[in-house]
């Protein structure tokens, strides 16, 4: 999907005052970053490891894993992408709703398609599929699926490809990484641009049994992932206990936000288990609200009607700062359509 993802102020004349359509974490980068990297800026003068062999090290070091079991990727989008080339043409469950693009990469790369409303994850289906996409927690509603594990036991046929890149945005689930050696069937993407505030940099890794990442290795491009992001990883996984947003004030302010948002007459918000949640507008369509925001606030939210299973009332929004919040409560009491 080339154009309808959120953070895409780049579309408006107007300045944009308070995002609230990206689900990164809104307080910037970590402490230090910005300036470690300008000191490694003549690494852009030569070329990157061909495979930020030494960055998966450093993953692998911090989850107790070995560096065969990792792969470094430009984000989880690359991810996605290369999962779906790897398994070209086999048939494929897409858990909905869902970001666009596992469905994006599957139908280029000519996968049989199926899709599975989250809404029936409850009974432990049973799949006949090859694979399984399923983000967890889930993007755009913030849903959490617990028993995961056990879904991925009573399938051993099917690749799970497990999307972790909001793991770090609860406290209600533990991530299934620890529990790789007792699932052949598990692939995991994991993002560092969420949690550290780097999207521009666009930096991510998928990590399996080595069997799984070799097969990865064999359709990867060279050099996806350029100096600056290799050089950003290496600090974030070198000052990883100093690097780590205020999540639980951050969840708390969430809740906040939400609990305020019920009392607004012509919204439906939706349970989450994260900073970002689902909100449906029951006067006009997302796309309406969001012009509406934006024309008169410099407000930016995430119209989520073209997230599969949604419609044209469902948005999706990132908790900021509580001032920011509640200026938005306020703005979306004066939406009237």
């Amino acid at each position: 999907m080339l154009h309808g993802h959120g953070d895409d102020g780049y579309q408006f004349t107007q300045p944009v005052t308070a995002d609230f359509s990206t689900n990164v974490w809104y307080g910037g980068e970590p402490a230090g970053l910005k300036e470690y990297l300008f000191h490694r800026w003549t690494s852009i003068n030569r070329y990157p490891e061909v495979i930020a062999g030494s960055l998966a090290q450093q993953a692998a070091d911090h989850h107790q894993l070995r560096a065969e079991q990792v792969l470094i990727n430009s984000g989880t989008t690359e991810s996605i992408y290369l999962i779906a080339q790897a398994f070209a043409g086999r048939k494929t469950t897409i858990v909905v709703p869902a970001f666009a693009e596992y469905e994006d990469a599957c139908r280029m790369h000519n996968h049989q398609l199926l899709f599975l409303d989250w809404g029936q994850l409850a009974d432990l289906p049973a799949l006949t599929t090859d694979l399984v996409f399923i983000c967890n927690p889930n993007n755009p509603t913030g849903a959490l699926f617990a028993q995961v594990a056990s879904w991925i036991a009573r399938n051993p046929q099917t690749i799970f490809v497990v999307d972790e890149a909001f793991i770090e945005f609860t406290r209600c689930s533990p991530s299934l990484i620890p529990s790789l050696d007792h699932h052949a069937n598990l692939i995991i993407m994991r993002s560092l641009t969420k949690t550290y505030a780097i999207p521009g940099l666009r930096l991510g890794y998928v990590v399996s049994s080595p069997t799984m990442i070799a097969r990865l290795k064999t359709w990867k491009q060279p050099w996806t992932v350029n100096a600056l992001a290799l050089e950003a990883g290496r600090f974030i996984f070198e000052q990883y206990a100093h690097s780590h947003p205020p999540m639980k004030a951050l969840l708390e302010d969430a809740a906040v936000f939400r609990n305020d948002l019920h009392h607004l007459e012509g919204l439906r918000v939706h349970d989450s288990q994260t900073h970002f949640f689902l909100v449906e507008t029951q006067r006009g369509t997302a796309a309406e609200l969001k012009q509406f925001l934006m024309t008169n606030f410099g407000f930016l939210i995430r119209d989520a009607s073209n997230f599969r299973g949604l419609g044209a009332g469902h948005f999706r929004l990132a908790t900021l700062l509580p001032e920011k919040n509640k200026v938005l409560i306020n703005a979306l009491a004066g939406w009237k359509n």
